[in-house]
């Protein structure tokens, strides 16, 4: 299975981390984001990495070439950062099966796999991993809302008013069936293309969309001491709390 890796933000939040690096390529525990990424990647048998990169991509490309242990790698490039639907899209002449999705920058310690393995039973269209955050912190994120079968019936990108506190994290498979309700996605308020836009269509046609809870963690480094929270507890200097 391919793996689709975003990696193109700019993450003017992490400055001054990012002054003269893209995000991706922030240190976590003396090596990049990323290559925490690959590393996941390959334990759950990507044969493929698809890389979309954007700001100073050359950084990114310098660093890892064409390959990262054995596994090809294949950039595509986001030339304007307009979200993540809008991202997926330009690796779309590269995916022709189920693939793997991850945000490239998030640290996780968590149950991947389950979301490989429920895509490979094949009852599912797609399937990502999703937690329980605090209910005032959901309106930061896209919430689901599933049925008593664990399918996602529901998703809103940072609605005021929450219908629950349960969000994606940034994990996902998906069938190439994705590519075609990305195109349809309009910009959203923040004039971003939205991949829970994407994924509501998705359920609205049909498709079935299975959602993993998360056992374990993962951190989205979005801000300097999120970087400095991963490192502690990948150094086992913290027990995450359960969500």
């Amino acid at each position: 299975m391919k793996a689709v890796v975003l990696a193109g933000g700019e993450g003017t939040r992490l400055r001054p981390l990012t002054e003269d690096k893209p995000k991706g390529m922030v240190e976590v525990n003396e090596k990049p984001i990323l290559t925490h990424c690959f590393e996941q990647l390959a334990e759950l048998g990507a044969d493929e990495l698809v890389v979309v990169v954007g700001y100073l991509k050359e950084k990114i490309i310098q660093h890892y070439g064409d390959e990262f242990r054995d596994i090809p790698i294949t950039y595509a490039h986001q030339r304007e950062q307009k979200g993540l639907a809008h991202a997926l899209i330009t690796v779309e002449e590269h995916i022709d099966d189920d693939f793997m999705l991850m945000l490239g920058d998030n640290i996780f310690s968590a149950n991947l796999a389950d979301v490989v393995n429920r895509q490979q039973e094949q009852r599912a269209d797609a399937a990502f991993l999703v937690e329980e955050v605090p209910w005032d912190e959901a309106s930061r994120y896209g919430v689901c809302d599933t049925n008593k079968y664990g399918e996602i019936t529901d998703v809103i990108e940072k609605p005021e008013e929450p219908p629950s506190n349960l969000v994606m994290t940034g994990f996902y498979t998906f069938s190439p069936e994705i590519f075609h309700a990305c195109h349809l996605v309009q910009p959203s308020n923040r004039g971003e293309y939205e991949i829970s836009e994407a994924i509501d269509l998705l359920i609205r046609s049909g498709r079935t969309i299975d959602a993993i809870r998360i056992d374990g963690w993962r951190l989205d480094i979005g801000y300097p001491e999120d970087r400095d929270e991963a490192e502690a507890r990948l150094s086992g200097e913290t027990v995450p709390e359960a969500q």
